[in-house]
């Protein structure tokens, strides 16, 4: 929760504050992050393996404690702080449509929302599978946004010698040579196109073609496990009843 609100936060800031220095607060920010998601998922897929795979809710899969219970809470805490960001640019296209969107009262502008919210909220409720739509959604097009294009951009962008002579952004010190650079982005996409793309969109889009018999609209808890059947009498105890 805290990491999603620190590199939101910070992006936007330094996006709009700084422009040019944008690039060290994202590195910065996605280290945060890592270092949070990172031990918890290797720690989850330790522990139950392969029947992820099947289980995109993690959380049906631990036995009832008190630190499910806490761990479930905590994770919808998250999901209330992430829906509010990443909604935001919605609110503010929602209440520049109505008029509302230079209105001083916070709860005038809260109730204005209140259209584009629960339409959210209701289709989220009928449709509780997003792990395996979201895993999808990763491997064949934010392996793209996210790596492909901006490495093929800045290769097409400096490819003669006269954009890279009045580059603004230079080269690092690390890596002072724009052969280098060339290398690096050409390993990236090369890497990203096969192994995200590729390997990872066919692994994606199996799985969801396996998991789809389990989807369901409205499901009072998505992929739990069914309960047990009672067990059955003796022959005697049958006899008596």
């Amino acid at each position: 929760m805290l990491s999603l609100v620190y590199l939101l936060c910070s992006e936007i800031m330094h996006a709009m504050w700084k422009p040019h220095k944008f690039k060290y607060i994202y590195l910065l920010a996605t280290v945060y992050v890592l270092t949070l998601t990172l031990p918890s998922a290797a720690a989850t897929y330790w522990a139950f393996g392969d029947q992820l795979l099947t289980h995109s809710n993690a959380f049906s899969l631990l036995p009832k404690s008190r630190w499910r219970d806490a761990a479930v809470i905590l994770m919808l805490i998250h999901q209330f702080i992430t829906f509010g960001f990443a909604c935001t640019p919605l609110y503010f296209v929602w209440e520049k449509a109505i008029g509302m969107h230079d209105a001083k009262s916070i709860c005038l502008r809260a109730l204005a929302r209140l259209p584009v919210v629960i339409p959210i909220w209701f289709l989220a409720i009928v449709f509780p599978f997003f792990g395996p739509i979201n895993s999808a959604v990763g491997a064949l097009l934010v392996s793209f946004t996210v790596y492909i294009i901006p490495a093929l951009a800045h290769m097409l962008t400096y490819r003669t010698p006269s954009a890279r002579q009045n580059a603004a952004e230079k080269p690092p010190f690390f890596l002072p040579s724009w052969t280098g650079m060339y290398v690096v982005n050409a390993l990236v996409v090369g890497w990203v196109l096969v192994v995200g793309f590729g390997l990872g969109g066919w692994a994606s889009v199996t799985n969801f073609v396996r998991q789809v018999d389990t989807f369901g609209l409205f499901a009072k808890c998505y992929q739990c496990p069914s309960p047990r059947p009672p067990p059955a009498l003796p022959p005697q105890q049958r006899r008596r009843l």
